[in-house]
C-alpha cells in the first residue's frame, strides 16, 4: 500500500494542481448606491498550478467564465453582463497569468497580469495557505485564501449614476476575493 504525503507547507506543495471548481469560489464585492455592499461571484472557472522546482517557480493560471456572474439577481446579472459594464458577448473570459510567486511562512505572494476587457494590468494577490489533506476519495487537497481591491476604472468599467444625496451608484473599488480548493494531479 502507497503512502500519500501530504504537504505540510508550502516549501513541500510540488507538482502539477488544479483548481476544483465545485469547491472554489473566486467572488466580489462593490459598494452599492454608497450604503451597502453588493457580493457576487463567478460561477465557470478552470485553473492550474505547477510547481516544479520549488514554490517560487511556480506557475499558476485562472480562466473565469464572465457569463457566470451571480450576484444572487438575475436583473443586476443581466447589467453586469451588458456594454456597461463586462461586455460578456465580447469579452467572454478574465484572466490571471503568474509572473512571480513568493512564499513568506504561509504566507504566497502570487504577482501576475490580470486581464479584463482586454486590458492587462499587473496585480499582487497575498493569499493564506490553509493547509492540506487527504479527501475520502484520496485526492490530495490543498487550500488558499487571498482578496485584493482593483479599481474597476483601470479596465474600462466605467459606467455609474449619480445619486441625488451625492456619490454614486457603484463604487470604482471592488475588492477580488479567492477561496481556492486545488487538487493535486496523479
Amino acid at each position: 500500500m502507497s503512502t500519500t504525503t501530504i504537504p505540510a507547507s508550502l516549501a513541500e506543495l510540488t507538482g502539477s494542481w488544479t483548481l476544483d471548481p465545485a469547491h472554489t469560489r473566486v467572488g466580489f464585492v462593490a459598494r452599492h448606491a454608497m450604503v451597502t455592499k453588493v457580493r457576487g461571484s463567478f460561477n465557470e472557472l478552470e485553473g492550474t498550478a505547477v510547481v516544479d522546482g520549488g514554490i517560487d517557480s511556480a506557475q499558476i493560471d485562472l480562466t473565469i467564465q464572465v457569463g457566470s456572474i451571480d450576484t444572487r439577481n438575475a436583473d443586476r446579472d443581466g447589467h453586469l453582463r451588458s456594454g456597461d459594464f463586462l461586455e460578456v458577448e465580447k469579452y467572454p473570459t478574465i484572466t490571471f497569468h503568474s509572473t512571480s510567486v513568493k512564499a513568506n511562512g504561509d504566507t504566497l505572494e502570487v504577482t501576475g497580469d490580470l486581464t479584463i476587457k482586454e486590458t492587462t494590468k499587473s496585480v499582487t494577490i497575498p493569499f493564506e495557505f490553509d493547509g492540506a489533506a487527504q479527501d475520502p476519495f484520496g485526492n490530495v487537497r490543498a487550500g488558499f485564501e487571498g482578496s485584493i481591491a482593483i479599481q474597476r476604472s483601470d479596465y474600462g468599467i466605467t459606467w455609474n449614476a449619480a445619486l441625488e444625496t451625492g456619490g454614486v451608484l457603484v463604487s470604482d473599488k471592488i475588492t477580488l476575493e479567492f477561496e481556492v480548493s486545488a487538487i493535486k494531479s496523479a
